[in-house]
């Protein structure tokens, strides 16, 4: 018997060593020529029982060739020929399978909806499924009438980041990487202000210095508020045109930047256009980046005197959310703590910020602040957030719907590095302020009339 066994050790050794070897060379070649057409088969071979578990079934009448049904009654024994026939029965027919498709991170495959169906029964059920296919998660893409796409990963594409930071147009930064494999890209022509919430290591300040790095290339005007007295964005003033690191400073700043959008807002009037972009390229004002470090600190009342400037603030704040985006004034605005219990003025900023980033979180106010009126799902996969996983967050992308993503690590000396290497594209505060000379200006009553068309209803 050793003849045969000494032989297939070597053979099984000798193979296990060529796939051990073929998935650390090229894993993605191993996945597509073997492990996609095994994970394929087992998917159609168990679809039936797979949606059967997971109620996505409905009721079908089908003619089959059943036995006759004879029920027994006591302890009674009969005897008769069981005889075949052919009948109408209800079976439990499954949704369609559309053709299994790979994808380098799993597969992607159309599910045809039944009588009734929605895409959340399918949203509901993804964990269910994710278990049932053997592959880490999947998640529900798209979707149109009558179909849903769904897409199954093997492993989390999240465990490890590498995509560079990377400047794809005007206001246009990748920072990271999407759990579907696409690049995480903040877009402020798309989604003009965003709020970005994490705890402490959580990877919010990563996020913030890999956007520095991606918009210090850009032609754009970077505006700081840092009220941890500057030690966040200070090593970074080459490449900025104005900072505050104090509550009064903010306030000033807060009001230069309101005077800016009623000139602009007066440039537009003046060459009939609705926006900046309106504008002939030679009479478009520069766009400007606000951004806000720690937004809390900015709420905050020591005592009843500091109730009139924290009311100026959080006025200037909202003006600048409700106006901004159609004057080139974009907001980034950072915090650890967001809640309620900080006052009106967050609730109603908050609202305008229609670009939501959650960390890891402290406290679920936090997580509900800034992903509450989204997806409740959204909350619960904030709330699993590890903490050996900086940079991991919830993102509601410009197509509505949540995703975890990750930023790349950026360190500070990188981001540093790369506002020392642009500073000479950083516009001076007075030169923004003075670039446009117009005789038409903007009252604080028109301003303030525009202010509420943009509130929410």
């Amino acid at each position: 018997m050793s003849d045969w066994l000494i032989p297939l050790a070597i053979t099984v050794a000798s193979v296990c060593t060529v796939l051990l070897l073929w998935r650390k060379l090229h894993p993605i070649s191993l996945w597509l020529c073997l492990g996609y057409p095994l994970k394929a088969a087992h998917v159609y071979l168990t679809w039936g029982n797979v949606a059967l578990g997971c109620t996505l079934t409905r009721k079908r009448r089908r003619w089959r060739y059943t036995l006759d049904g004879l029920p027994i009654v006591g302890h009674a024994t009969i005897s008769l020929s069981q005889k075949r026939k052919i009948r109408r029965v209800q079976i439990d027919k499954p949704p369609r399978l559309g053709i299994i498709r790979p994808h380098r991170l799993g597969f992607r495959v159309n599910v045809k909806l039944m009588d009734g169906q929605t895409p959340e029964d399918y949203a509901a059920r993804l964990s269910n499924l994710a278990h049932a296919w053997r592959v880490h998660s999947v998640r529900l893409v798209a979707s149109r009438p009558g179909r849903v796409t769904l897409l199954a990963t093997r492993g989390d594409p999240l465990s490890e980041v590498r995509t560079p930071v990377l400047s794809e147009g005007l206001l246009r930064v990748r920072v990271g990487l999407l759990e579907t494999g696409a690049p995480w890209v903040v877009d402020f022509r798309t989604v003009p202000h965003w709020l970005n919430t994490g705890a402490t290591q959580s990877g919010k300040s990563t996020l913030l210095n890999a956007l520095i790095t991606g918009l210090s290339a850009q032609p754009v005007a970077l505006v700081g508020f840092d009220l941890k007295g500057g030690v966040e964005l200070t090593a970074y003033g080459p490449r900025l045109s104005a900072i505050a690191t104090e509550r009064a400073e903010c306030v000033g700043l807060l009001d230069d930047l309101i005077c800016l959008v009623k000139t602009r807002m007066a440039l537009c009037r003046s060459n009939k256009a609705r926006n900046i972009w309106k504008l002939p390229q030679d009479l478009r004002p520069t766009p400007v980046v606000v951004l806000v470090d720690e937004v809390a600190e900015l709420f905050l009342m020591a005592h009843k005197g500091e109730k009139d400037e924290i009311a100026s603030t959080a006025t200037a704040l909202l003006r600048l959310a409700q106006l901004g985006r159609a004057f080139g004034v974009y907001l980034f605005v950072c915090g650890q703590r967001v809640g309620s219990d900080l006052g009106p003025g967050v609730t109603a900023l908050r609202s305008q910020l229609s670009g939501r980033v959650c960390h890891r979180v402290n406290d679920p106010e936090t997580a509900t602040m800034t992903l509450g009126d989204t997806d409740p799902a959204a909350l619960d996969a904030a709330r699993q957030i590890p903490a050996n996983m900086p940079g991991t967050a919830v993102v509601v992308a410009d197509d509505g719907r949540w995703y975890r993503a990750r930023s790349v690590y950026v360190s500070e000396e990188v981001a540093e590095a790369a506002a020392q290497a642009h500073a000479d594209l950083a516009p001076t505060w007075a030169d923004l302020l003075t670039a446009t000379d117009l005789t038409v200006t903007v009252t604080d009553a028109e301003l303030e009339a525009l202010a509420r068309e943009g509130e929410p209803t």
